[in-house]
């Protein structure tokens, strides 16, 4: 039988250029965000390249609801064998940290630590119980170097990265994989790209630089962790 990856906040930026890139080499795909529509649109844009995959909505704010939808790919698919968890979207935004609060935090928190964790809980005994597997999560850039004015997130995702840090480290020797891919650029097809359609060359923050990347290099890059399993993080622009 053939693998398969779950890609967790699917959408039309990194989410199918994963699909597609893990489907390429035989998996089939399991596509998770909130929108069906969408979902669908991707399950047969995949189709039409060969790739089989199937959509599961879920809301990826309710940590609550990962073990049925989890249960509901398993019924589907018979099996999970990669994790790719990146659901950061155009609703996902930022804001100073002087005006940073308890409720924004815990809206993000919910996203962008509670779930992944309930998700990696949910696969880990599995893939630990075959000797093989892996979970892996998106992050951004102020993870790893806050920002004035770029905070929320932020905070939110650099306890993320500790427990993939951990994680990677306890799962050694067990043919389970934990890494994480940390992203500063705007990534060409996906919705944030899309609300920010109207700039012209490279988009600015604060008058920062943002570089631009294809979803593909980025794929090609999960793919190349998947395979090399050598590194905890791989960050992207490298600098």
């Amino acid at each position: 039988m053939s693998k398969v990856i779950a890609v967790f906040g699917a959408g039309t930026g990194l989410g199918v250029s994963v699909a597609r890139r893990f489907g390429k080499e035989g998996f089939r795909v399991a596509l998770v965000a909130r929108r069906k529509e969408r979902l669908d649109a991707l399950v047969a844009r995949l189709a039409e390249e060969g790739v089989e995959a199937a959509a599961f909505s879920g809301d990826l704010s309710d940590p609550a609801g990962v073990p049925a939808l989890v249960d509901a790919i398993r019924d589907r698919v018979g099996r999970i064998d990669v994790v790719e968890y990146g659901p950061i979207g155009a609703d996902v935004s930022f804001t100073s940290a002087v005006r940073l609060d308890a409720v924004a935090l815990e809206k993000f928190s919910r996203l962008l630590l509670l779930t992944p964790v309930e998700v990696f809980r949910a696969v880990l005994p599995e893939m630990t119980e075959r000797g093989d597997g892996a979970v892996l999560m998106t992050t951004g850039y102020t993870a790893v170097q806050p920002m004035p004015q770029l905070s929320g997130p932020g905070p939110v995702m650099a306890a993320a990265r500790n427990y993939l840090y951990s994680l990677n480290a306890e799962l050694a020797g067990t043919g389970v994989y934990a890494g994480t891919l940390t992203i500063g650029a705007m990534i060409t097809g996906s919705e944030s790209a899309e609300r920010a359609a109207g700039a012209e060359g490279d988009l600015l923050a604060d008058g920062m630089e943002i570089p631009v990347v294809h979803p593909d290099e980025l794929a090609e890059q999960y793919w190349d962790m998947y395979t090399r399993r050598d590194r905890v993080e791989q960050a992207h622009p490298a600098a």
